[in-house]
């Protein structure tokens, strides 16, 4: 009997594992879902400021042109840790679970970071490093740059998915634009 019940603790702490390490930043960094990808330096046709204060965006919404490669310049003025994250809504919404693991872990504490942690193996050799290149999690005064080429045109926004900050309101729209649109901004 006690064998059996060995078992089924065994049993109970491998699923377990597995689950944690199924919720990974794989899935809601643009893995998955064609939503462009990174971009190269040589090819930024220009750079996008991003503020971010606690819990908006400023700008609220950003206007690409399909194929553009952009750099976000993107900066933490609040005092509270944030993510910028360009993703889908659905993306989004499955990255948000992520962000709460990292909480529920000490990895995230308020205004704090904590990097080391971050590098902790959460199982099958998954981190919650934030090392994917449509994201980045800063720390308030942090600062940092992000290159995308907007390759494919999707129902896109960029937010922050900390618990409780995406709900509040801290999230925008990439809204395409035609090529002309952008040249007559631009005059």
């Amino acid at each position: 009997m006690k064998s059996s019940k060995l078992i089924v603790a065994a049993a109970t702490m491998a699923v377990s594992m597995t689950a944690l390490g199924g919720g990974t930043h794989g899935g809601g960094h643009g893995h998955a879902t064609p939503i462009g990808e990174p971009g190269l330096a040589d090819d930024v046709s220009r750079t996008i400021s991003l503020s971010m204060k606690d819990n908006y965006f400023e700008p609220e919404f950003v206007n690409v042109v399909p194929g553009e490669t952009v750099r976000f310049s993107i900066h933490n003025e609040g005092s509270l840790v944030h993510e910028f994250n360009i993703g889908t809504p659905d993306m989004h919404e499955a990255h948000q679970e992520e962000m709460l693991m990292m909480v529920d872990h000490g990895v995230i504490q308020g205004g704090t970071l904590n990097r080391d942690m971050m590098k902790m193996d959460m199982g099958n050799g998954h981190t919650m490093e934030h090392d994917d290149p449509n994201s980045v999690l800063l720390a308030p005064g942090e600062s940092a740059d992000i290159i995308w080429t907007f390759s494919t045109q999707a129902n896109l926004e960029f937010a922050c998915n900390v618990p409780g900050h995406y709900q509040s309101g801290m999230y925008g729209d990439v809204q395409y634009e035609s090529g002309a649109d952008t040249q007559a901004r631009a005059e």
